[in-house]
């Protein structure tokens, strides 16, 4: 096997030492809203908020569809921890146990490299922020969410859990609204372009921890922008919990580019939610890949609510042993002539289930609307699983609509002549299967490309040995 892929796992799946200056009692309780609330000196309007969702949770039965969840115990879940860290713009401030975990992932190095700006969060808290001066003297804002809360009050009070993701849309944003801490806030001027990416890390660290981190995004008329969002987790042998929000506003003309690699540990929870509103003529292109975590929901959401707006979704999800892929795409077509594209690729092997779980729908009015929908899986062995759940609700006769489901197992045949050409038989599979990612591995910048190659490569060689 050639060297320049290998992988050590550990730097993913081994916790730091715990550095928890305050941790809530287990459990979801209005005391420990109001202390998280009372932690960040919070405006009463954001408290009211989080107490309206926590209500709305309580009164919300769990999902019955999907994936299943019995094995989330809720009561258990440390929804709040604060490490023993300050924000800063400086690495060279961030304790070293801290530091330590994000020089293994990589972070201060990419930033060096290809980055504009960094967020750094360790579990409930940012402890680290930095945006490059060129960027930030065009007039962009690059945040920590719980920094523009006081920073910038009414733009952040009037997008945030709004219009795009309102705190009653489903159990787990309602949780989501009660108890959301960190993340990012970014606001593209009109016009302004960003040349190189901005990306937030996102580590969770302790035992039963819960991570509900909040990303907003605001791409003003004619804007353009790349964000890229990682996330990881240490592996415990008790169940953790992330339900973080994302929220981007394309406005007129405006670009952006959402790119998230989530290597979740296999005791998480991964049920996320994202969801973008794209105004006229403007255009969102998702790229996602989903890995490590046992259980995944996640479906990210276009609103195309602007005559001309455009979406593009691209997503590769893998499921070995005791993972339960649950991922998709929903674009919502409201005005006319508006284009969407939905990608999905998935591998399964071992035991693992990956499920393409997806919605499009179009309106009355979305009058000369276009979508195509296509679904690749690819079976590894007699025993994983995929399933394909697309609905399509087309209100409109002038609609251009496409669909396309394929499932392939990787075939003895091939493997056998891949040996036959001086191939081991964990080369040969890793070879087919570098050949179903590399659409979504050609769109990903550089050095995230060469990353999911090679945590796809550690999945095929742990289920070989």
């Amino acid at each position: 096997m050639n060297t320049e892929y290998q992988i050590d796992r550990s730097r993913y799946d081994t916790a730091s030492p715990d550095r928890s200056r305050f941790r809530a009692t287990p459990g979801l309780t209005e005391e420990v809203v109001r202390n998280i609330s009372a932690e960040k000196n919070e405006p009463d309007w954001m408290l009211a908020k989080r107490l309206n969702a926590l209500e709305l949770y309580h009164q919300t039965p769990l999902p019955t569809w999907g994936p299943d969840l019995s094995g989330l115990d809720l009561e258990d879940i440390v929804y709040f921890a604060r490490p023993d860290a300050e924000e800063s713009t400086s690495w060279d401030d961030v304790p070293a146990e801290i530091r330590e975990t994000f020089d293994k992932l990589g972070i201060p190095e990419a930033e060096k490299q290809a980055l504009g700006g960094v967020g750094a969060q360790y579990d409930s808290d940012v402890v680290y922020h930095n945006l490059k001066k060129e960027i930030s003297d065009k007039g962009v804002i690059f945040e920590n969410m719980d920094v523009a809360v006081q920073k910038y009050p009414e733009l952040v009070k009037k997008y945030f859990m709004t219009q795009c993701i309102p705190i009653n849309d489903h159990k787990f944003i309602m949780m989501h609204a009660a108890v959301w801490s960190g993340g990012t806030f970014i606001y593209v001027p009109k016009g302004v372009k960003v040349e190189l990416p901005l990306q937030a890390y996102f580590r969770m660290n302790i035992q039963s921890g819960g991570q509900f981190e909040h990303t907003l995004i605001i791409a003003d008329e004619g804007s353009e922008l790349t964000y890229i969002e990682g996330c990881s987790a240490p592996r415990f042998d008790k169940s953790a919990l992330h339900a973080g929000g994302v929220e981007i506003f394309v406005h007129d003309n405006a670009k952006v580019g959402y790119i998230s690699i989530e290597n979740w540990s296999k005791n998480t929870y991964n049920l996320n939610t994202k969801r973008a509103l794209v105004d006229r003529n403007a255009t969102i292109k998702w790229l996602n890949g989903n890995m490590g975590s046992g259980v995944t929901m996640l479906y990210p959401a276009s609103i195309l609510r602007g005559q001309g707006a455009h979406s593009d979704s691209l997503g590769i999800a893998f499921a070995s042993d005791g993972q339960f892929q649950d991922t998709g795409s929903k674009v919502i077509h409201v005005a006319p002539n508006t284009t969407s594209t939905i990608t999905a690729k998935s591998i399964s092997q071992g035991t693992g289930i990956s499920s393409y779980r997806g919605l499009v729908k179009i309106l009355p009015r979305a009058q000369d609307s276009q979508t195509n929908v296509q679904c690749d899986a690819l079976l590894m062995n007699d025993g994983s699983r995929s399933d394909t759940h697309p609905y399509m609700d087309i209100a409109c006769d002038t609609a251009e609509v496409g669909h396309e489901a394929r499932v392939g197992r990787v075939g003895e045949e091939e493997v056998f002549y891949l040996m036959s050409r001086g191939m081991t038989e964990e080369e040969a599979r890793r070879m087919i299967v570098n050949g179903f990612v590399e659409p979504v591995i050609k769109a990903l910048p550089l050095e995230y490309a060469v990353e999911l190659n090679k945590l796809i490569e550690l999945e095929i060689s742990e289920s070989a040995t």
